[in-house]
């Protein structure tokens, strides 16, 4: 009797340790069914004794626990994306301001009168000397100087930089990360969305904006005016620098032309001889051609304002061409 409880106890024993073994060959990963595990801790089973009698069935051992999942590697780094657009093309600027020139210089003063004749003296009287003639009219007042210059134009014609292009577009978006590995017992979980592509470069500024188109002078602007000496029709040598002034701002501003006007006061008390008015255009006419100013850029003509005229005065205007107005 205590011989079969003790074979009892024995299979017993046997079937515990394999159900054990089995749930350990279940929890532990890299091995194959039906492999050996290299960690079991019962040793080989001993030599078969002596049949006993057939024990009751054992307890069927516990299912060894799912495998764990594990997470796929992250997916790799989307690529950057492209360069942006180059940023449009600044718009054109706007048109230059028209500026008026500084006030010309005062004219200079004229020249004082004659002084006038001494009075004779008194005849002498019958018993005493007679009383001193009286004293001579003081002489007439000497012509007034003439006008100072007015004053030259403005140079601000040229209109300011367009603005800075507008900003490239973004870059596109980096491609989407790979899908991590299946796992070692179950499909792995997805990998990570790889990280969105860095934003590409901004784009270049766009081109700076062509220039503005030069200030338009719509009228007849006065500009400059020389006097001459009484029946004559000679540039005075002090204007010599105001012809040389006249060039170097016509030349230096294409898109202008000139106009001079030498018409005379109607009012004048005094009328002059008929061509001694032409003669005097002619003359600052000529001056301005040899100084440098085409012939093509100069009209002459009734330009100036009326009130403004004068006997002995020849007015130079300025105004933009028509063709430069689109006329």
């Amino acid at each position: 009797m205590k011989r079969l409880m003790l074979v009892l106890m024995l299979a017993t024993a046997t079937m515990i340790a394999a159900g054990c073994n089995s749930a350990q060959s279940k929890q532990t990963s890299g091995y194959e069914e039906g492999q050996t595990s290299q960690t079991a801790f019962v040793g080989p089973a001993g030599p078969d004794g002596p049949v006993g009698a057939r024990g009751a069935q054992g307890w069927t051992g516990q299912t060894g626990d799912a495998g764990y999942a594990s997470a796929g590697p992250r997916g790799t780094v989307g690529a950057t994306g492209a360069m942006g657009e180059q940023g449009l093309r600044g718009p054109q600027g706007p048109a230059g301001d028209l500026a008026v020139g500084p006030r010309g210089v005062a004219g200079p003063m004229g020249s004082t009168g004659d002084l006038g004749a001494t009075g004779q003296t008194g005849a002498r009287g019958a018993s005493a000397d007679g009383y001193a003639g009286p004293i001579g009219p003081a002489g007439s007042t000497g012509p007034q100087g003439p006008i100072g210059d007015r004053g030259t134009q403005g140079s601000t014609l040229v209109g300011p930089s367009g603005p800075a292009g507008r900003i490239g577009a973004s870059g596109s978006r980096g491609e989407s990360g790979q899908t991590g590995a299946q796992g070692s017992t179950t499909a792995g979980v997805a990998g990570a969305m790889g990280a969105a592509g860095a934003t590409g470069p901004q784009g270049p500024a766009g081109p700076i904006g062509p220039e503005g188109p030069t200030g338009v002078v719509e009228r007849w602007v006065s500009y400059r005016e020389f006097w001459f000496d009484t029946d004559s029709a000679v540039v005075r040598d002090a204007d010599s620098n105001k012809v040389a002034n006249i060039a170097t701002y016509m030349n230096a501003n294409p898109s202008l032309v000139l106009g001079i006007d030498g018409s005379t006061n109607p009012r004048a008390t005094r009328w002059p001889d008929q061509d001694l008015p032409n003669q005097r255009v002619n003359a600052v006419r000529n001056s301005l051609v040899q100084a440098g100013i085409s012939t093509n850029r100069i009209s002459t003509g009734m330009f100036g304002e009326a009130g403004a005229r004068r006997d002995g005065r020849v007015e130079v205007l300025i105004r933009t061409s028509q063709l430069a107005q689109g006329k």
